[in-house]
């Protein structure tokens, strides 16, 4: 890891009011270093997807300040642009297109030259086990290739940092364990990671550190371990049980508390 190079991410007092007044994002700070896997973890409603829809330019942010790698993220976002892949929870396929169309147009919207997009898509079909989906349409695709096309789509312009928005939602336990094994992989590699997901274990496997986000705050961050011992528990899933305040489900609890 490179510690003289920019942060990855850098977020400063980042804020994002809707016109109903909700607030959505208070006065949010973050820093991700370069190379780093981290996870987002906090409940529904929390944040986490307007954090990362301002880093993406999908929303426009109050207040507050983003940087990608040192480049402007909400004034001059192009540089910040080209720097991130975003895989979105949602699976917002272009159900007409086929799987290699979905990559190559993605590809050419990134300006990537033909000849590289074409060299580039056959990596990430055979990456992600869908070379022989490769002329078929997105929608007659099963909802585990369509969760792997849109993470090789997020990868196409061979980003700097990889957004993971719950990228294994729904998904089967085998997939799970593949997805887990390739973002493990690029990130040796140097693709610096942002995840969010709802599944704590997934974090506590794959993350370096980790920053709790509740009514648009962030709470707490640092490592597993760290995050136990500020919440004065033994693991991850009882810290995160701590911030949601629903310490009566821990399970060490309950085991406790057995007949």
């Amino acid at each position: 890891m490179n510690h003289a190079s920019p942060p990855a991410l850098e977020i400063a007092d980042l804020v994002k009011r809707y016109p109903t007044g909700t607030e959505a994002l208070r006065c949010v700070s973050l820093d991700i270093k370069a190379g780093e896997f981290f996870g987002l973890l906090g409940p529904n409603g929390a944040g986490k997807s307007t954090l990362i829809h301002c880093t993406t330019g999908l929303a426009q942010p109050t207040s507050g300040t983003i940087h990608v790698f040192g480049n402007d993220a909400v004034d001059h976002y192009e540089q910040a642009r080209l720097a991130v892949g975003l895989a979105p929870q949602e699976l917002n396929l272009d159900w007409f297109l086929t799987v290699e169309e979905t990559l190559d147009y993605h590809g050419g919207y990134f300006g990537m030259p033909r000849k590289e997009r074409k060299v580039r898509s056959a990596e990430l079909l055979e990456a992600f086990s869908l070379t022989d989906k490769r002329n078929e349409r997105n929608r007659t695709l099963s909802g585990g290739m369509k969760r792997r096309l849109v993470l090789a789509r997020a990868l196409m312009h061979r980003p700097r940092l990889l957004i993971l928005d719950e990228p294994t939602a729904g998904v089967d336990v085998e997939l799970r364990l593949e997805l887990w094994q390739y973002v493990q992989r690029i990130n040796s590699e140097g693709t610096t990671i942002l995840l969010t997901t709802h599944y704590l274990e997934e974090a506590d496997q794959l993350c370096d550190r980790i920053a709790f986000i509740n009514e648009g705050q962030i709470i707490a961050q640092g490592s597993s371990e760290e995050l136990a011992e500020t919440y004065g528990v033994t693991s991850l899933e009882d810290a995160y049980l701590g911030l949601v305040g629903r310490t009566e489900l821990s399970r060490a609890r309950i085991a406790a508390d057995a007949p």
